[in-house]
């Protein structure tokens, strides 16, 4: 249980990465106290493109989504965080996965992005020593992660909150569906519900907060 809740952070980088973008640790450090042992989860504004969404779209959602690279990793390990969340198809960027090449048009364009914002070529940037490094070189350390998290996340960006992930009991399983939480005091989550009410909602009433690319 002290694995899975705890002290942490979510923060808000629908501002600063979109499609095929690359985020940093320096983002997150420019907009939420991060702190050593911290759970951590990652706002993209993807989730938006979720099948539960007025907006959907699944070719963004799990193909286009941003990630992070090597340095990000890195830096997590240095940080010692606990467990990342994603609000997108995965913690990898999709380019570093088999993604790559199941959907070759979506790689072209990837491709062409990479040349013109980071002077790399998509196999150049992402080469094959880097492939899915959220996995590959992240579980060994302990740090796991949960992907496709949204809900009312939009209420708590850029805050540090108590975070928790509840899982199916799942003997020997090496993943499983779950509920993320975030424990807050009462007075706040009166505030949270309010702001809520103004908002616009998916198909479950989860609030949208903030606008999409």
């Amino acid at each position: 249980m002290d694995f899975l809740v705890g002290p942490g952070a979510v923060v808000d980088l629908s501002d600063a990465a979109g499609d095929y973008d690359v985020y940093s640790s320096e983002m997150i450090e420019e907009r939420v106290d991060v702190r050593e042992g911290d759970i951590l989860i990652i706002h993209t504004g993807y989730h938006r493109y979720g099948w539960d969404n007025p907006t959907a779209d699944e070719i963004r959602y799990m193909v286009k989504h941003p990630g992070p690279d090597r340095e990000f990793a890195e830096w997590a390990k240095r940080k010692k965080i606990k467990w990342i969340g994603v609000d997108c198809g995965s913690a990898d960027h999709p380019m570093n996965t088999i993604i790559r090449d199941w959907m070759p048009r979506q790689a072209r364009e990837a491709d062409a992005h990479f040349q013109k914002k980071y002077g790399k070529k998509l196999s150049e940037y992402f080469s094959d020593d880097k492939y899915q490094l959220m996995h590959i070189e992240m579980f060994p350390y302990g740090i796991i992660h949960a992907e496709c998290i949204g809900g009312d996340i939009d209420l708590l960006l850029n805050k540090r909150t108590t975070i928790g992930f509840f899982p199916w009991r799942f003997v020997d399983g090496e993943a499983s569906i779950g509920r993320c939480v975030a424990v807050v005091e009462d007075e706040e989550f009166d505030q949270l519900m309010k702001k809520k009410t103004s908002l616009p909602k998916t198909r479950f009433g989860d609030a949208i907060g903030c606008s999409i690319k």
